[in-house]
């Protein structure tokens, strides 16, 4: 019997052929060394949780192309990423206000330097550390702004779990794209070119507008892989659930709404990219293939990952 899992896969448009980083196990080992030096896998939990979710997979299928030590950044923020916000999610869960010391010292760490009080602080001080030793001062600049919304979009992601009535699927979106913490990744594949990317590149509107498309067309597709790990813990902010509150349909045709979605996304970052691409220097043209490669790497590792194992077992048809 085909599965929802076959369902998407069936149906989503994927046009980005799968990659692979050849220093994926390095990462891997890189990251259990990591987080065990910053205390964080002796946490309740934690290592399982980075078993299921394969932090240094995720980072080579994102990010086939970059160099060794530009792999290891990237697989230990995904392993950061995936730590706090597991925390934020148990924490917030029973009072959003229980969020604030921890997002407060975020915060500190990455707008004022200040020192941090914590484990996971710690381990945010050590990998800002790492990004501006790789980084230019304005790509860690720009590192650590998307870091902090991303960090500010736990927040509003705590208030809305603790009232789920009002929540549409604009709203629900809206603050996916914030939660997803894709966008902090973008500068670090700037730093992956040879040459500094030109202002007016960065900021041109197409380019802008691609690194929306990816973020949102990322996260989108493992939404719709996580829809019945997170429908069974009682989560919320996640497309597929927000379409089947929206419409009162069964999980199998909300994910078909959101794949729909999902491959709108898609299709317009294929269009945008076709029409940008001819006017981008070469930084330009490796800044935009690492957004390409989270569209791509989401989704080959959203289907493969035992943290979303359950999508398997459940029937495309009700």
């Amino acid at each position: 019997m085909a599965s929802l899992k076959d369902l998407i896969d069936t149906h989503l448009h994927m046009p980005f052929p799968f990659r692979r980083n050849r220093h994926e196990p390095e990462a891997s080992a890189s990251v259990d060394a990591w987080l065990s030096t910053w205390g964080l896998t002796a946490e309740p939990g934690v290592a399982a949780m980075i078993a299921r979710t394969r932090p240094a997979q995720l980072a080579s299928f994102t990010s086939p192309a970059v160099d060794p030590g530009l792999l290891r950044i990237v697989a230990h923020q995904i392993a950061y990423q995936f730590v706090f916000d597991d925390r934020a999610e148990d924490v917030g869960r029973h009072s959003p206000a229980g969020l604030v010391p921890m997002l407060c010292e975020s915060i500190a760490v990455l707008r004022d330097g200040r020192p941090p009080t914590t484990p996971l602080g710690a381990a945010l001080t050590d990998l800002y550390r790492q990004v501006r030793e790789r980084c230019t001062p304005g790509q860690a600049a720009r590192w650590a702004w998307k870091s902090r919304e991303y960090v500010h979009g736990l927040l509003y992601e705590a208030v809305a779990q603790a009232h789920p009535v009002a929540l549409r699927t604009g709203e629900c979106a809206s603050i996916r794209s914030l939660t997803a913490g894709v966008e902090p990744f973008h500068p670090l594949y700037e730093a992956a070119a040879p040459d500094e990317l030109p202002a007016a590149e960065l900021h041109h509107p197409a380019v802008e507008r691609l690194s929306r498309l990816s973020a949102d067309a990322a996260v989108w597709t493992a939404d719709l892989f996580s829809a019945v790990k997170e429908q069974r813990a009682g989560e919320m902010i996640n497309l597929a659930l927000a379409y089947q509150r929206e419409h009162h349909c069964s999980l199998q045709a909300a994910v078909v709404l959101a794949v729909r979605r999902v491959n709108s996304t898609i299709r317009e970052f294929e269009r945008l990219h076709a029409a940008v691409e001819p006017e981008l220097s070469p930084a330009g043209v490796v800044y935009v293939e690492g957004m390409i490669g989270w569209i791509r790497g989401c989704y080959h590792w959203s289907r493969t990952v035992p943290r979303y194992a359950d999508v398997a077992s459940v029937p495309a048809v009700t």
